[in-house]
């Protein structure tokens, strides 16, 4: 029964890359359609039995939806910290305030904390530095530290990602 749910995962992954690559590309051509297959089936055999180490499984299709929500809400986070950014460099007297916060997060399985600590990073303005998993950690460096209160700068942080990645990672 494993096997069959690996393989409906597969094949479920590979049509969600292969249309998220038509997006990205635009173009329906011949030589883009047949690219389009041949990298969706390559990045699915090689990456998805990663994805596919128990948390993330198709067994539960709404953790999907819940993905697809998630992608707006990063790209909006991206956007926002973007700007903050923007502004702190053009800035004449550049408000920086550059430290170490150590933040709190309820994420325990490994794909939940890559995905919490990639999308802390990939939003401009933060780094995480370290995962401390046994205790729910995640250090990450901070362009304008705010507040040095876990609590404060975990609401700050990881909130509104987290919010997500639990129902989808759990």
């Amino acid at each position: 029964m494993k096997i069959i749910k690996s393989v409906y995962s597969k094949i479920f992954l590979f049509f969600v890359t292969l249309i998220f690559w038509f997006l990205l590309t635009n173009v329906f051509d011949i030589d883009h359609i047949i690219s389009g297959v041949l990298s969706s089936g390559i990045v699915v055999l090689l990456v998805v039995d990663i994805c596919l180490q128990g948390e993330w499984e198709f067994s539960r299709p709404i953790k999907y939806l819940w993905f697809f929500y998630y992608i707006p809400i990063f790209l909006w986070e991206v956007i926002k910290a973007n700007l903050d950014v923007a502004y702190r460099i053009l800035s004449p007297d550049m408000p920086i305030k550059p430290g170490i916060v150590k933040v709190k997060t309820k994420l325990k399985s490994d794909i939940g904390l890559t995905f919490l600590a990639n999308s802390i990073t990939l939003t401009p303005g933060t780094m995480s530095v370290d995962v401390d998993k046994e205790n729910g950690y995640i250090y990450v460096h901070w362009i304008y530290v705010k507040t040095e209160n876990v609590d404060e700068a975990t609401f700050i942080i990881v909130k509104k990602f987290e919010d997500v990645l639990i129902k989808i990672f759990g």
